[in-house]
């Protein structure tokens, strides 16, 4: 064998690969730590597009670092041009110029399902969007196949105050389709008024579909929106329908969360248990 050939496995066997575009935690529980991890957990190998740098444990964020948007383009050309990726995710893109760099640099792309994670602010409550990216993050939306937003970051997009109930969700969700969204997953988990944690999956075709699962009581709840999100797209990847990709998506963040409290990192608001399956084995 000469030092050109190689061998790239069995061409027949179809690799699910998803990619991540977001801000990496040096804290490990949440952006592209926390998407890779999810990627793995369910069978996908992960690429990662790092968009911004933190200085971030489970207390808070201590500094943020945006990359430079030329050198994003060049991290998702150099990932899309070789990798057959099936699946997109972006996370905390942290600023306006970067959210457009992201937008063109995936125009040429427009088969590969993408998952917006409008992130805004972390869990910590300290704010990882810059005031004035919010119309371009509207801009990104149109592009999604999925959107993910709590219910504080569809407040924001739609200059409205935070909702509670199901019929203010539904009334959200519609506001966010008329943005040009193709699909939104409104995530209840912050209406602690509810005794569920409740999401709600709605469709440009008005197609409605509520999952639902028991609210649990644990502080670990960092990276709980950039797991779910990258769940999602890792469905994708595999090839399941929208619906499904939720649903097993949905499934997993619980289990991950309802585990949680069997890792101890940190002193504030750990993560969640991304490998308990494994941990139990």
């Amino acid at each position: 064998m000469t030092s050109t050939q190689h061998f790239s496995g069995n061409p027949s066997v179809v690799t699910p690969i998803a990619l991540t575009i977001a801000g990496s935690d040096s804290g490990g529980g949440a952006g592209i730590q926390a998407d890779l991890k999810t990627f793995s957990a369910l069978g996908v190998f992960g690429c990662s597009v790092i968009a911004s740098l933190t200085a971030q444990n489970t207390l808070g964020v201590q500094g943020v670092l945006p990359i430079p948007p030329d050198f994003v383009a060049q991290q998702i050309h150099s990932v899309l041009s070789d990798i057959p990726v099936r699946a997109i995710k972006t996370g905390m893109l942290a600023t306006a110029d970067i959210i457009a760099t992201v937008q063109s640099s995936l125009a040429n792309y427009p088969h590969l399902p993408l998952i917006v994670d409008p992130v805004m602010v972390a869990t910590s409550g300290d704010r990882l969007l810059a005031e004035d990216a919010m119309e371009q993050m509207r801009k990104l939306l149109a592009r999604a196949t999925l959107i993910t937003p709590n219910l504080p970051e569809a407040a924001a997009l739609l200059n409205t105050g935070v909702v509670s109930g199901r019929d203010a969700m539904l009334r959200q969700a519609e506001g966010l389709l008329a943005l040009g969204v193709t699909a939104v997953l409104l995530k209840g988990g912050h209406d602690v008024q509810e005794p569920e944690a409740t999401d709600l999956l709605l469709t440009a075709a008005g197609e409605a579909c509520w999952l639902s699962k028991p609210r649990l009581q644990t502080r670990n709840t960092h990276g709980t929106g950039c797991t779910l999100a990258s769940a999602v797209a890792a469905g994708l990847a595999k090839g399941l329908s929208l619906k499904d990709a939720v649903t097993e998506a949905k499934d997993y963040i619980h289990e991950a969360i309802r585990h949680s409290d069997a890792l101890h990192i940190g002193n504030g608001s750990g993560p969640v248990h991304h490998f308990y399956r494994w941990h139990q084995a």
